[in-house]
Formats: C-alpha cells, sequence, structure tokens
C-alpha cells in the first residue's frame, strides 16, 4: 500500500487540530446534517489550491483542479466510529509512505508524524514536489513507484 503526502484515517483528525485556522486560506467550513448529528462540509477555495496543493504545478493543472472542485464532507464523525484495522490483516500489508518536501497542505513535520504513528515499512523522499507529485514531478514520481513495486513484488 504506497501513502504519500495525503491523510491518512484516523489520523486526520490530528490534521485539522494542528492546523491554525490562517492555513486554511479561502477554504470555506460550513455544518450541514441534524442538530442530532452535526457533520462539516469543506471546500477548497481558488487561493488554497493555487498557495498549498499546486504551487509548483502549471497554471493549466490547476485550472483544471479548480474546474473540478466540488464541496466534500469530513468525515470525522464516521472516523470516529470506524473499526480499525486489524494487525492479523491490515498488518501484514507493506505500507511505503512517500514525503513530498514541498507540500503546503501537509507539512513534512505532519507528514513524519504519520510515518511515526502509522506503522510504515518504508519511507521514501521526492524532493521538490508539492502536493501534486504525480503534476509537478511525474518523472520521480514513477521512478519511485517501480522502484518500490520491484522491492515489494
Amino acid at each position: 500500500m504506497l501513502l504519500f503526502s495525503r491523510f491518512r484515517s484516523p489520523n486526520d483528525k490530528h490534521y485539522f487540530e494542528r492546523t491554525p485556522a490562517e492555513n486554511w486560506l479561502d477554504t470555506q467550513f460550513l455544518p450541514y446534517g441534524s442538530p442530532e448529528e452535526p457533520l462539516t462540509s469543506m471546500f477548497f477555495g481558488p487561493e488554497f489550491f493555487a498557495q498549498k496543493l499546486y504551487q509548483l504545478c502549471s497554471p493549466e493543472d490547476l485550472a483544471l483542479a479548480l474546474s473540478l472542485a466540488r464541496t466534500s464532507s469530513l468525515f470525522l464523525g464516521d472516523l470516529s466510529k470506524a473499526k480499525y484495522f486489524t494487525d492479523e490483516g491490515y498488518g501484514s500489508v507493506k505500507r511505503v509512505y512517500i514525503v513530498c518536501t514541498e507540500d503546503k497542505a501537509i507539512p513534512e513535520e505532519f507528514q513524519q508524524w504519520q510515518i511515526d504513528n502509522i506503522g510504515v515499512t518504508e519511507a521514501r523522499v521526492i524532493k521538490s514536489a508539492d502536493h501534486m507529485a504525480m503534476l509537478c514531478e511525474p518523472e520521480k514520481l514513477c521512478a519511485t513507484l517501480l522502484e518500490i513495486a520491484h522491492k515489494y513484488n
């Protein structure tokens, strides 16, 4: 299983707890649901996309992402009720985390926290990759994925 520069359930709540409000820029968090089960939606604004997710990508990639952006749920309530994977099943899967050093959405410190807390088999680093490594450093990402596939196949 490959994990790179991403949130990894159930640790998402730790990221939200550690991220200052000003880091969200123009992201909108809005309530929905019932009073008994209040939920929160999230929508990344154009400023967040440009400064935190796609800052090293082409203007065309950013424009495409903005045109496809949709509101999403945080799923924090679902995550708090979720059963954790067992070591007998999920623990048998080799996990490699790929750190993207220029990711402004998920800082390297939090990526390291995830590595330390989710039990990865190995951590790799792609220097000069932002949150969208597949767009800003596709050759480095593909080479890294091939190395991992050969090693764990």
